[in-house]
């Protein structure tokens, strides 16, 4: 943790005045746990740090081409150096639905968490990516299975074939600044 958040200070805001940080990495690896401890060290010493999450936008039959919600709402408003504003993704019983609006203050560090994150087009965006993973399929799978409830285990299958591709294409992991294996909870690269 402590590299990554040197990593992140060290480079320039990339986002107008903002730098953006993703931890991304396939599903049930972990993500959010690691973006939360690195909002909350960064939060320590001092920095405004916002923190949004891909299922905030994302859904079972949208896995990744939310982002055009994303750059509207959160980083061309940031950018811009204006608060960016969207429409949650609200998840009941495994099922999304519209939820609420939410409202991001202009941070000095905002952290986007999950699937896609750090895809290749946010590249120039970025001051920091990170790539959390758990090499097993099946104990990714039953952390995901005990976080979102048996009934969404068949989605999480089709949800993992599906990101096996897309970071296949999009190599994620090879560009990442940060590599964190969760199995042991130490850094691999």
């Amino acid at each position: 943790m402590h590299r990554a958040v040197e990593l992140l200070l060290a480079a320039p805001p990339k986002l107008g005045g903002v730098r953006l940080a993703a931890v991304d990495g396939p599903s049930g690896s972990g993500k959010s746990t690691w973006a939360d401890a690195l909002v909350a060290e960064l939060r320590a010493r001092g920095h405004h740090t916002g923190l949004v999450r891909s299922d905030e936008f994302a859904t079972w039959d949208d896995p990744v081409s939310w982002w055009p919600r994303l750059v509207a709402g959160v980083l061309e408003p940031l950018r811009r150096g204006e608060p960016g504003r969207y429409r949650r993704t609200a998840w009941t019983n495994g099922l999304p639905r519209p939820g609420d609006w939410a409202e991001l203050p202009v941070p000095e560090v905002l952290v986007l968490e999950g699937v896609s994150t750090g895809r290749r087009s946010v590249s120039p965006l970025l001051s920091l990516l990170c790539w959390v993973e758990l090499a097993d399929p099946g104990h990714r799978l039953a952390r995901a299975v005990t976080r979102d409830g048996d009934s969404c285990r068949n989605a999480l299958l089709h949800w993992q074939r599906f990101e096996q591709g897309w970071f296949g294409v999009d190599d994620t992991r090879g560009r990442a600044d940060v590599r964190v294996n969760t199995e042991g909870d130490r850094k691999i690269g």
